[in-house]
């Protein structure tokens, strides 16, 4: 394992599990201090303890209550400085998502206050501990944000495009200040998130059908683009859409 991140730190929401897991145990091994950021704390503290790494550690916090992240930055920035930001956590409510006319206010709400303001919370105050020094930011978007292959799921996939275009302003404001702010697209990536498809035969050949690799993608798919981003590799990279969705996009 290269050590690219080495000296580096990051802070990971959703790092309990799925992508977030996978990418925070990889920046760790990449030589990176990390903080695996989750809404729970049990998961975030067997997740960190795992990586056998003394820069490895929990941080429990709630991206849809700002106060809950500014304690969390408050933490982190006890510790030293933070070269890395990556927003991922999210949610994606099978069997109460649906079409507009039938998508209750409340489980609006639920997704939106989840994906789109917590990745708002997550970036107003990502800038501000960036601010000074520069550093990456990294946001997990979705497919639905950017093709029609997101039926029924009204809220998950306005939450994500909210996510698409918080991205790309923040990019745009904050690009002179040396911050980079890009998103990285997974298709359907098998992981406890999704596990309502993975668990329906006709759902999952569905979508495996409809990448151009004929394959479901897993959390290590993502890890590679995300180390890229995060690194010095990818200094003059910001406000781009990177997709790791096996061709899914571009049919």
């Amino acid at each position: 394992m290269s050590t690219r991140l080495a000296g580096k730190t990051a802070l990971v929401t959703g790092a309990g599990s799925g992508i977030g897991l996978a990418v925070a145990q990889r920046f760790a091994a990449e030589g990176a201090r990390v903080y695996f950021a989750d809404i729970n704390a049990e998961a975030a503290e067997k997740a960190a303890a795992a990586t056998g790494s003394e820069l490895a550690a929990a941080l429990p916090v709630d991206i849809s209550d700002e106060g809950s992240v500014e304690a969390a930055y408050a933490s982190v920035a006890a510790g030293g400085p933070l070269d890395i930001v990556v927003a991922n956590a999210g949610v994606q409510l099978f069997g109460q998502d649906a079409k507009v006319g039938e998508l209750s206010l409340e489980v609006w709400e639920k997704t939106v206050a989840v994906n789109h303001r917590g990745a708002f919370l997550t970036l107003k105050y990502a800038v501000r501990a960036l601010q000074g020094r520069g550093g990456s930011i990294i946001c997990t978007g979705s497919p639905t944000a950017v093709v029609a292959c997101g039926q029924t799921f009204t809220a998950y996939s306005s939450s994500k495009a909210g996510v698409h275009g918080l991205a790309r302003v923040v990019a745009a404001d904050y690009a002179r200040e040396g911050i980079r702010v890009n998103t990285v697209v997974p298709g359907y990536t098998e992981t406890p998130l999704v596990q309502t498809i993975a668990d329906d035969p006709a759902s999952r050949a569905g979508l495996v059908d409809s990448t151009m690799l004929g394959r479901a993608g897993t959390a290590a798919d993502v890890e590679g683009i995300m180390v890229y981003l995060a690194s010095d590799e990818s200094a003059y990279a910001t406000g781009g859409l990177f997709t790791v969705d096996g061709g899914l996009t571009a049919l």
